[in-house]
């Protein structure tokens, strides 16, 4: 069977993500979109990729994010369950939903596994609710589970002073500086750097939120950096509905009242940054000195235009902070996206 993820149709329902990648690989929980389904599939493609399909197909909207009973029941043949998923409407149904995505991926990655012991000089509440893989580093910190898992991946990092709760996941290679405050639900991906304070967000993977500052209620995309003393607002000061304004959509999308920063990737933020409640930001954008608009068009430059090769020139250069390099095929979609501005 192949599952076909139909990444077309629903391409710009998640700006400011999903613009250089397909939506599938946007991160909720513990996995993205598409490694939720190769848990259970041994064969699934993009729509967008002119995908090669092996016997029966079944297709789906790749902004879906699927119970693990629904992909349970699929898998074994029965189309029972082929209702029971969430379906990310905007950009901040991903930070919304984080603390159910969360949950089901705990369970679904700790089934039939044993968890490394928790060190002795670490303080645990909930320990049966904490599952940690191998050949992590984990200094005296505090660790609370009682209202949510936290998942720590092998190759993280927790220096001391660190407070977590969960629900909570840390992704490989990932480094907690000392003294973070971290909140559930909060998604830390793969390769990301983590301290200050942090509340119900999901950084993507490959960024940094390293130092002082409030990141709530928000979605980092990959690639990015947070200045230090960058902070966002989540609630306007009336307490009321909060706004978005994404060019994706014919009318300005309703919130609730909590909603921080939607950054794409491959952004940035100087040092001492604020960002109003709200704020969507653009791909491949650099912020520096007054608190910028709501909405931050692809490829800004604090208030101009950011030269492409000057941006690409800059995305490379972060990118080997971590020891990778732009790829060809970065290039060539970051291209493709500029010229439609």
């Amino acid at each position: 069977m192949t599952i076909i993820l139909d990444d077309i149709s629903t391409s710009g329902n998640l700006f400011p993500f999903g613009q250089v990648g397909s939506i599938a690989h946007i991160r909720i929980g513990m996995l993205t979109i598409l490694e939720r389904w190769q848990l259970f599939f041994r064969h699934v493609v993009l729509a967008s990729e002119s995908p090669v399909t092996h016997g029966k197909t079944l297709t789906f909207h790749a902004d879906i994010v699927p119970s693990h009973d629904m992909l349970k029941s699929l898998a074994s043949g029965n189309r029972q369950n082929e209702e029971a998923f969430i379906t990310l409407n905007n950009a901040a149904d991903i930070f919304k939903y984080n603390d159910w995505a969360l949950r089901q991926d705990f369970e679904i990655l700790t089934a039939g596994k044993k968890s490394q012991p928790i060190p002795k000089e670490i303080t645990a509440k909930a320990k049966d609710n904490i599952f940690i893989e191998e050949f992590t580093d984990i200094e005296s910190c505090y660790i609370n589970a009682e209202a949510g898992p936290v998942y720590i991946s092998e190759g993280a990092s927790i220096m001391q002073g660190a407070m977590l709760r969960g629900p909570l996941f840390i992704g490989r290679n990932s480094l907690v500086k000392m003294g973070a405050k971290v909140y559930g639900a909060t998604t830390i991906g793969p390769s990301c750097l983590a301290g200050g304070e942090i509340k119900n967000s999901v950084i993507m993977g490959y960024s940094n939120k390293a130092h002082d500052g409030y990141l709530g209620d928000s979605v980092i995309g990959t690639w990015c950096n947070l200045g230090a003393g960058t902070s966002n607002s989540n609630l306007k000061n009336n307490a009321g509905e909060i706004t978005l304004h994404i060019p994706t959509f014919n009318e300005p999308v309703k919130a609730g009242t909590k909603c921080g920063l939607l950054m794409g990737d491959y952004s940035r933020s100087a040092i001492n940054t604020s960002f109003n409640t709200g704020t969507v930001m653009g791909v491949s954008c650099n912020i520096f000195g007054k608190p910028p608009d709501k909405f931050v068009p692809n490829f800004t430059w604090s208030e101009e235009k950011y030269d492409f090769e000057k941006a690409i020139r800059d995305i490379d250069n972060w990118k080997k902070l971590k020891g990778f390099e732009i790829t060809e095929q970065e290039t060539t979609s970051l291209k493709k996206l500029y010229n439609q501005l």
